[in-house]
C-alpha cells in the first residue's frame, strides 16, 4: 500500500478497510484513548501501516525520542500525525516552510484534524485566537518555524500548554555541511533542554551517515531510536542525457511523455528561470517562474497556482520545493547539474509522492562541469569547505557518468546496497563503455604543449579546434595549427571530444584553472595516462530511445477506467476551486484511480477504497457517487432519471 502522509492519497487499491470506531481526532474522544491503527483507518483512510510506520509511532507514542529517515513520499508526516492524535495534548511541528504552512493546515482540517500554524505571516488577533484555543486544549497540531522559539513569548506560551510531542521536519537544516542549512535549527536544542520528557522526532528525506550523526548531535538525540527506511523510489524513472539543445530536450520529454502534466523544471540562475518559463509560454505550456529575485507576492502567486491548479510547470531555482506536498508531480526536470547528490536526490524527490509512475530527468553537459568547478574554486568558503564541496560534486558527476545501474549508484551514495532496476536510462537502454585512453592522451598533450611550449591556457572549445583540424581565426592568429596534435583528433566529432572533457574533468583527469575564465589544466593523475601506464575507460551515449511510454497518471489505468478517472479529476478540480484548496486535498490521483477501477455504488463501498476516511466520506461521499453513476452504463430499459 502507497500512502501520503498527512495527505488523502494511496497508490495502492487496498479494500481491506477494519470496522468501525469512535471519532478519533484529539480532544473529542471520550472514554478510551484512539489506538494508532483507530487513526489510520478512521482519520486517513488507510488499510495498514507500511514499511517502518507502525514501530516509529509506537515509538513515539511511548514516549520516546526518535530519529527518522524516509524517502519523500514515504510517509514521513503519519509518523507525528498519528502520535499526536493518540497521545494527549498537542504535536508541535517545527518546520521552516512558512508559505505552506497553510495548505498543511487546509489538508489536516480536511482530514477532521484540528491544526493550526503560528507564523509572521499572520495579524495579532488571528495569532492570538490561535493561542487561545492552544491552550484550552483545541488544536492537535501546530506548527511553528524554528525562529518562533527564540522568542520568549512562544516558550512561555509551550510551558503552559499541555504538548504531545515536538517533530523536527526536514531535520537535515540542522547540517552545517548540509545542503539546505537553516541557522535557526541550531537553537532547537532548546526542546531537550526546557521540555525533557515531552517525546521528540526529527524527520528527513536525505541525509548520509555523516548527516545523521550532526542531526544527532546538534539535536540532542544520542539516546533516541533511528529508523534508517530505504530510500529507493522505484515509481521513479531516472534518466541523464547529454545537453545538446536543452529547451528542444525538455519540450520533447513535455510533449510526447508529460503533456498537461504537472512538474517542476530547476535551473541554476534566475535569468535561466525566466527565459526558460517565457520560452515553454511561447510554446503554449502552462509554465511559471519561481526564484528568490522575484517579489514575494509573485512567488506566493505562482507557488499557489502550482499547488493548487492541474498541469502547471513550475519552473525555478533551488529555492523551490522543500516541503512541497503536491501528491501528483508527475515529472522532475534539471536543465543544470545539482552541486549534490543529496540536492538532486531531494528535488527529485518531488516528484511522484503519490506512489504513481513519475519521470526524474537531467540534462548534463560540459559547460556545467565547468562552471560547478569555477564556482567552488571563486567561492568564500575555507580550504575544508572548498574540499567537501568538491566531493559533493565529485559524487554528482560519477551518477552522472556510471555505465551501471542509475538507481543502484543513487542508493550506494546513501549506504544502501541494491540491484539493476530495470527502470533508469542505464538498464532500459545500457551504454557501451570504451577504451578512451588514446583520446585522452592527444587532450592531455595538447594542454601539456600549449602550457610548456607557449605558457598558455584555453578553455575546451578551442582544445576541440586544435584537434580537429579547424581553420579558426584564433588558431591562426596563435598559429596553434603548427602544433603537434593539430588535426590528429578526428576519428571523433565534436560533440564526441566534448564527452571525453567532460568525463576526464569528472574523473579528475582534468582541472579547471583558477583564473576565472574556464581554461583546462592536467592534474597529477594525468601524468599516468599520458605515460600509459593507466587505462581510461570511457562511457558511449546510447542512441536515444525514439518514444518512451506515456507516463501520466491516468495512462496506467484501463482503457475502459480512463474516461471515469478523468470525470473525477474534472469533479475535484470544481470542489477545490470552490473551497480554495489545492485539488489533492479533496482528493489524490491515487484514490481517484481506486474509485475508476471499483466504480462503487454505495458509500460502504466508497469507504473500503485506499485514502477515504470518515470526514471525506461525509464531505464528499454522495457527490463522487453520482459522477461514478453518471459514468456507470444505463441498464436497457431503465428509467434514466431514476438513482442506480
Amino acid at each position: 500500500m502507497t500512502q501520503k502522509g498527512g495527505h488523502p492519497d494511496g497508490g495502492d487499491l487496498s479494500t481491506d478497510r477494519a470496522g468501525s470506531a469512535a471519532p478519533v481526532a484529539g480532544g473529542r474522544y471520550r472514554g478510551r484513548m484512539p489506538s494508532a491503527p483507530d487513526v489510520l483507518h478512521r482519520v486517513f483512510g488507510y488499510a495498514e501501516f507500511r514499511g517502518d510506520q507502525a514501530e516509529i509511532i509506537d515509538q513515539v507514542v511511548g514516549g520516546g525520542d526518535a530519529v527518522v529517515l524516509m524517502p519523500t513520499g514515504g510517509g514521513k508526516s503519519l509518523c507525528y500525525q498519528i502520535p499526536a492524535l493518540v497521545r494527549e495534548g498537542t504535536g508541535v511541528v517545527i518546520s521552516p516552510l512558512i508559505a505552506l504552512m497553510q495548505d498543511q493546515v487546509d489538508a489536516l482540517e480536511a482530514l477532521g484534524v484540528r491544526a493550526a500554524f503560528l507564523n509572521s505571516t499572520q495579524d495579532p488577533d488571528a495569532r492570538r485566537l490561535v493561542e487561545q484555543q492552544l491552550l484550552a486544549g483545541e488544536v492537535d497540531l501546530l506548527y511553528l518555524a524554528p525562529e518562533r522559539l527564540r522568542l520568549d513569548a512562544t516558550l512561555s506560551l509551550l510551558d503552559r500548554a499541555p504538548l504531545a510531542l515536538f517533530a523536527i521536519d526536514e531535520a537535515h537544516c540542522v547540517s552545517q555541511w548540509g545542503h539546505d542549512f537553516r541557522p535557526d535549527y541550531l537553537g532547537l536544542s532548546v526542546l531537550h533542554e526546557r521540555w525533557p520528557d515531552v517525546p521528540r522526532i526529527a524527520l528527513t528525506a536525505t541525509a548520509t551517515d555523516a548527516t545523521r550523526r550532526e542531526i544527532v548531535e546538534r539535536l540532542q538525540l544520542r539516546d533516541a531510536r533511528q529508523f534508517v527506511s530505504s530510500f529507493d523510489r522505484p515509481n521513479i524513472q531516472y534518466r541523464i542525457e547529454p545537453k545538446n539543445q536543452p529547451l528542444a530536450q525538455l519540450l520533447q520529454l513535455l510533449r510526447t511523455e508529460h503533456a498537461g502534466d504537472a512538474g517542476i523544471v530547476y535551473c541554476l540562475s534566475r535569468a535561466s528561470v525566466e527565459k526558460t518559463a517565457d520560452a515553454l509560454v511561447a510554446e503554449g505550456i502552462s509554465a511559471l517562474p519561481y526564484h528568490a529575485g522575484l517579489d514575494a507576492s509573485v512567488r506566493a502567486r505562482n507557488q499557489s497556482r502550482f499547488l493548487r491548479e492541474d498541469g502547471i510547470v513550475m519552473v525555478a531555482t533551488i529555492a523551490f520545493g522543500m516541503g512541497i506536498d503536491k501528491p501528483d508531480v508527475r515529472f522532475v526536470a534539471h536543465l543544470d547539474l545539482p552541486k549534490s547528490v543529496e540536492g538532486y536526490y531531494q528535488e527529485t524527490g518531488r516528484a511522484g509522492r503519490d506512489g504513481l509512475p513519475s519521470t526524474a530527468w537531467l540534462a548534463y553537459g560540459l559547460q556545467d562541469v565547468v562552471q560547478q568547478r569555477r564556482m567552488i574554486q571563486e567561492s568564500e568558503g575555507d580550504a575544508a569547505h572548498k574540499r567537501r564541496t568538491s566531493q559533493h560534486l565529485d559524487a554528482m558527476l560519477a551518477l552522472c557518468e556510471t555505465v551501471e545501474c542509475r538507481r543502484v549508484q543513487l542508493l550506494a551514495y546513501f549506504g544502501q546496497a541494491a540491484e539493476p532496476c530495470g527502470n533508469c536510462d542505464t538498464c532500459l537502454a545500457p551504454p557501451e563503455a570504451w577504451d578512451g585512453t588514446v583520446p585522452a592522451q592527444k587532450l592531455l598533450s595538447t594542454i601539456v604543449r600549449l602550457q610548456r611550449e607557449r605558457n598558455q591556457r584555453f578553455g575546451a572549445g578551442h582544445l576541440i579546434d586544435i584537434l580537429l583540424g579547424r581553420d579558426t581565426d584564433r588558431v591562426r592568429q596563435q598559429r596553434h595549427d603548427e602544433l603537434r596534435t593539430y588535426g590528429i583528433g578526428t576519428e571523433l566529432g565534436e560533440q564526441e571530444w566534448r564527452g571525453v572533457v567532460r568525463q576526464l574533468l569528472a574523473q579528475g583527469l582534468l582541472a579547471v584553472n583558477s583564473d576565472g575564465y574556464g581554461t583546462l589544466v592536467i592534474t597529477e593523475s594525468s601524468a599516468s595516462v599520458l605515460d600509459g601506464s593507466r587505462q581510461v575507460m570511457l562511457r558511449r551515449e546510447p542512441e536515444r530511445v525514439a518514444k518512451r511510454a506515456k507516463r501520466t497518471a491516468g495512462a496506467e489505468l484501463p482503457e475502459t477506467a480512463r474516461p471515469l478517472f478523468e470525470r473525477l479529476r474534472a469533479w475535484r478540480a470544481d470542489v477545490a476551486r470552490e473551497q480554495g484548496v489545492p485539488a489533492y486535498i479533496v482528493f489524490g490521483d491515487a484514490t481517484l484511480r481506486g474509485i475508476a477501477l471499483t466504480e462503487p455504488t454505495t458509500l460502504e463501498e466508497l469507504g473500503t477504497i485506499s485514502g477515504v476516511g470518515e470526514k471525506k466520506l461525509d464531505a464528499y461521499g454522495e457527490a463522487v457517487l453520482a459522477v461514478v453513476a453518471e459514468h456507470a452504463p444505463q441498464p436497457v430499459g431503465a428509467d434514466p432519471a431514476e438513482p442506480r
